[in-house]
């Protein structure tokens, strides 16, 4: 009898199991379809390399030339080593420049300059000249705009400016500096006095 019970009991748990597995199987949820589009990317490095990023009607936003560049695996963005860099600005007022280390986002959009970013813009009639000294830049490519909370120089023709944080607008040709601005101005010479 007790024979009998054990295997009774033995039976149960049996069609138990089978009975919760097949609801486990009904009741999961599908497996999601894999998000990967296309062949992996891989991680890579460049040395000694020049990279040229177009915008969305293929001219040219961004040029880049450094000593390094790393992509690593899963993740599209770069990082690069000492990056000298040149961004179009309107009307021929471009802007070139290096900093110590930089890092552009994967869909090439966003660039960070970090460390002491210096920048100069070539003067066209439009713009005059400028050099913005600073440093940790960030410069959104599409808007054509950088931005910096940090300590920035600006030297235009006939004037220095000083102050923290700056925000500016490379096709307008405006630069704004936050707080703590400080500016001095060379006197012009008259023509009396030549």
């Amino acid at each position: 009898m007790i024979e009998r019970r054990r295997t009774l009991v033995f039976a149960a748990l049996l069609l138990a199991a089978a009975v919760s597995q097949l609801l486990v199987w009904w009741l999961r949820p599908p497996p999601r379809p894999s998000e990967m589009v296309g062949p992996p990317r891989s991680a890579y490095t460049l040395n000694d390399f020049t990279m040229n990023a177009l915008d969305e009607n293929g001219r040219l936003s961004l040029r880049v030339d450094a000593p390094y560049l790393a992509r690593r695996e899963g993740d599209d963005s770069l990082y690069i080593n000492a990056p000298r860099f040149f961004m179009p600005g309107k009307d021929g007022a471009d802007w070139h420049g290096a900093s110590e280390y930089g890092w552009v986002s994967a869909d090439g959009n966003l660039m960070k300059l970090l460390g002491k970013v210096d920048m100069q813009r070539t003067p066209t009639a439009q713009a005059s000249a400028a050099e913005v000294h600073t440093s940790d830049l960030t410069a959104w490519l599409d808007e054509n705009r950088v931005a910096t909370d940090a300590p920035t120089l600006i030297r235009q023709p006939g004037s220095m400016t000083r102050g923290i944080g700056m925000r500016a607008n490379l096709d307008t040709h405006e630069m704004e500096l936050l707080s703590h601005v400080h500016s001095q101005f060379t006197p012009r010479r008259r023509a009396q006095d030549r």
